[in-house]
């Protein structure tokens, strides 16, 4: 593991952070997860539009900007040898005195982790996972908007804790009106009768890249789509269902709160999917990706 902080790459066990940065005092900052594949990271431009769309709405400075951003990224992730690898993007508030006034922090923090990660064990994902229903709500837009992706994370941990207690693998997360909003790591999308669905980005879930590569996918093939509000009801109704994102890549679901939901094996979109999924990320590989500066 290599880590991007302060303006130097150094091995996992120097990466080291002020116990005053507002970043961890509280949540006051943006990151992304992105994937690299072959030494070349997946969707790229993507991520540093959303990045760059959640700095701006909490008012965060990106130092040097996000070309500058961007060769963090890309010298961090040659430092670790590149290859298949997981990224981690954080942009902190920065240090400041205790108190959450945003405006005494001096200057925001670029912290930059290139590892490996696996979520689901293979097992998992061939059994498919659990879900349970969480009982922790997602907040709606005007008390936190889940389309920022803040640091601040605390009610998909609550989640994610309470689905874990239970014995499943990930709950499903309703918002305020009962609808569904997404997981606790990643986006929900259910097929029936051939139909592709999932919920808008309006009902609570975040704007995923992975989410939008997996539409993309769907209306190359022709397979019908909708952006639709769904309830639990439409999960045990529904012929497949799985979740989407970088981190865990496409994975079926086969229980909710115990019961069967979906078919008895992986399905045929989701199949199609998964296949059209790994053939669009594999186009990355032997693109060649060059770094220039890092800011101090």
């Amino acid at each position: 593991m290599k880590v991007f902080i302060d303006g130097a790459i150094v091995d996992r066990e120097e990466g080291r952070i002020s116990v005053v940065d507002h970043g961890l005092l509280y949540g006051d900052g943006v990151f992304e997860g992105m994937r690299a594949h072959g030494g070349v990271v997946f969707a790229m431009d993507r991520h540093l539009k959303r990045l760059t769309h959640g700095a701006r709405a909490l008012h965060l400075e990106l130092p040097g900007g996000i070309e500058a951003i961007r060769d963090v990224v890309l010298r961090t992730l040659e430092a670790d040898g590149g290859g298949d690898r997981y990224i981690r993007l954080l942009i902190t508030r920065g240090d400041g005195p205790l108190g959450l006034d945003p405006t005494r922090c001096e200057r925001s923090r670029v912290v930059c982790i290139v590892d490996t990660i696996a979520l689901f064990s293979d097992e998992k994902r061939a059994a498919g996972l659990s879900l349970i229903t969480s009982s922790f709500r997602r907040p709606p837009p005007d008390v936190l908007d889940p389309r920022i992706k803040s640091l601040n994370y605390l009610n998909n941990v609550q989640a994610k804790g309470e689905a874990v207690r239970q014995g499943a693998d990930d709950a499903l997360m309703l918002n305020v009106r009962g609808h569904v909003a997404e997981t606790s790591v990643a986006n929900l999308f259910v097929v029936r009768e051939g139909v592709l669905m999932t919920p808008p980005v309006t009902d609570g879930c975040l704007e995923g890249v992975t989410r939008g590569t997996v539409i993309e996918c769907a209306r190359e093939l022709g397979i019908p789509f909708v952006e639709r509000t769904l309830g639990r009801m439409d999960f045990f109704g529904a012929d497949e269902v799985f979740m989407t994102g970088t981190g865990a890549g496409i994975v079926r679901i086969s229980k909710l709160d115990g019961e069967r939901v979906g078919g008895e094996t992986i399905g045929e979109t989701t199949v199609q999917l998964s296949d059209a999924y790994v053939r669009v990320t594999s186009r990355v590989r032997g693109r060649e990706r060059r770094p220039s500066a890092v800011p101090a």
